[in-house]
């Protein structure tokens, strides 16, 4: 018996060990990569600026920058239609391969999420840097993995470790990244899960913060221009209030975006490569009005700072009017890039229209009563309210905003929102965007999907053997329905302790028998069988 026990320890320390030396690879590897583009999307979005100035102050050119975004929409429309992976921010198909619901192809992925992000960026649309960070990290993990020749199973550890980093890297927010990892990549906690996203994301932030001084460039915090006072328990009021509004913003968003993609899955203009000309020439429009809704929103949060002094006016109106028209059309162009499929990201821009709303939800309750300098604080708190109740993932929230400030002072307040923002969610039965957006995206594959039996043999050395099997990181939706031990037959529940030499029955949906049965051998052993199964009724039918 205690040899059977150290056994199964030295395989959880090899296991462990790999890990770790590969999670740091991936983490070198994303790391270079996402800062590499962060620091090319940070210079496309200050040239887009740039030339929308000076056709702002040259208006005859106006028709050419119309023709110029169609020709780039059709030729970004091409680009997602050859490769559906790079739709919208990639990560709903990050999170799909990170649950092991299907593959791709890794150097097309990453290259092709690379340009096109860019090139809409550099196009001067409402288009944001972190979720294609999320995927580019993520391809890097998954050839990091296929390079070093891993089994699936590490695999889908590496591309875990290389979205956080990503995510991490573009926000320079290292707990955020593995939050990520829990929350929103696998949702739930593993030790593996940690040590990947661990070691990948501390190598991939010190990569980045030894890459951004040499490219002359800040390593500092996001938002440097808030202050924040600690609210009195009358000032929770203003904030409850708030976070209700936000609340209420962010499920007219979330029904908003699945609205605007069904919408646009009616569109086969230029078989369906033109789906992308609302988005393109609607965003050069409305760059033209306001540079506040071009790029992710970085600079139009931190300008929201200090009562909004630092955001342009809208045709010289007061600051109020300058914000509801940037909500408004910040509120628009990301439904829209979202519902289009857009290869940009929508993280910030939803961080933006929380601010923006909390900017102007702040100055009525100043009419109110609240003091001023609570203002900042309701922003951050708006901002987190919004994303928590689209996004359905409250702890990457609470901790984003903490992290992009550095200050605790309104932990408790922003706690206390994400919490109202949740709640309001579920209370109109919202999914999180993400899971609603991948349920679409396997809905749309065109290969069909058929019902797998797997049977396996749990080896000695095998990441399941000795674990509950709740414990272990099956691939999603797949279920265990049999153990046999010996001669004795255990329908299991979570608490069943997987034993070597086991024999389990899987049940899973997946498109390929084979590479379903090799994701689960290499987390519990050795499989033995794969069995198509028939629908009852399809069978009577026949």
């Amino acid at each position: 018996m205690k040899k059977k026990i150290e056994k199964i320890k030295g395989a959880a320390y090899h296991y462990g060990v790999q890990l770790v030396a590969v999670g740091a690879l991936t983490g070198l590897f994303a790391g270079t990569v996402v800062t590499l583009y962060t620091a090319l999307a940070a210079l496309s979005e200050d040239f887009a600026r740039g030339v929308y100035a000076a056709i702002r102050s040259n208006p005859a050119f106006i028709p050419l920058l119309f023709l110029a975004l169609a020709a780039g929409a059709v030729v970004v429309g091409g680009v997602v239609k050859a490769i559906p992976m790079i739709r919208g921010s990639g990560i709903p198909q990050t999170e799909g391969a990170t649950r092991g619901l299907f593959g791709f192809r890794w150097l097309r992925v990453l290259t092709g999420m690379f340009a096109t992000s860019l090139f809409c960026i550099f196009m001067g649309l409402s288009a944001g840097s972190e979720g294609p960070s999320i995927q580019i990290g993520g391809a890097c993990g998954y050839g990091t993995s296929e390079l070093l020749r891993r089994n699936a199973t590490v695999r889908r550890y590496q591309i875990t470790g290389g979205a956080c980093t990503g995510l991490a890297v573009a926000f320079n927010a290292p707990l955020t990244g593995m939050a990520f990892a829990f929350e929103e990549a696998h949702k739930r906690f593993t030790p593996e899960v940690f040590v990947c996203a661990f070691s990948s994301v501390i190598v991939g932030v010190l990569t980045r913060n030894l890459l951004r001084p040499l490219m002359g460039l800040s390593t500092g915090a996001f938002l440097t221009t808030f202050g924040f006072a600690t609210p009195q328990p009358t000032d929770y009021l203003y904030i409850l209030f708030a976070a209700a509004l936000c609340g209420l913003a962010g499920v007219g968003f979330y029904f908003a975006v699945l609205g605007a993609k069904k919408c646009f899955g009616k569109i086969g203009f230029l078989k369906k490569t033109g789906v992308m000309l609302v988005p393109f020439l609607l965003g050069g429009a409305c760059a033209l009005v306001t540079p506040n809704v071009m790029g992710g929103g970085h600079e139009l949060i931190s300008a929201l700072g200090s009562f909004g002094a630092g955001v342009e006016s809208v045709f010289s109106s007061p600051v109020w009017v300058t914000l509801l028209i940037v909500l408004v059309l910040k509120f628009l162009l990301t439904v829209v890039n979202m519902g289009a499929g857009v290869p940009c990201g929508a993280f910030i821009p939803m961080l933006a229209v929380g601010a923006c709303l909390g900017a102007l939800v702040s100055r009525v309750c100043m009419s109110f009563g609240m003091d001023s300098v609570h203002c900042d604080l309701l922003i951050l708190i708006c901002m987190a309210t919004f994303f928590t109740t689209v996004v359905k993932a409250p702890i990457t929230g609470v901790v984003m905003v903490v992290e992009l400030t550095w200050d605790f002072t309104f932990l408790l307040p922003v706690i206390l929102g994400v919490a109202v923002g949740y709640l309001t969610g579920d209370l109109f039965r919202t999914e999180p965007i993400y899971e609603k957006l991948l349920k679409d995206f396997l809905v749309e594959r065109p290969a069909s999907v058929k019902r797998f039996t797997v049977r396996l043999r749990v080896g000695e050395r095998s990441l399941g053997n000795g674990r509950a099997i709740r414990d272990v990181l099956w691939p999603a939706d797949s279920l265990v329905v049999e153990v046999a031990r010996g001669a004795r037959r255990i329908v299991p529940d979570g608490e069943t302790v997987l034993r070597a030499g086991d024999v389990i029955l899987v049940r899973g949906e997946r498109e390929d028998g084979k590479a379903f049965a090799d994701l689960l051998a290499s987390t519990v052993g050795e499989a033995l069988e794969v069995t198509e199964e028939t629908d009852p009724q399809e069978s009577a039918e026949r």
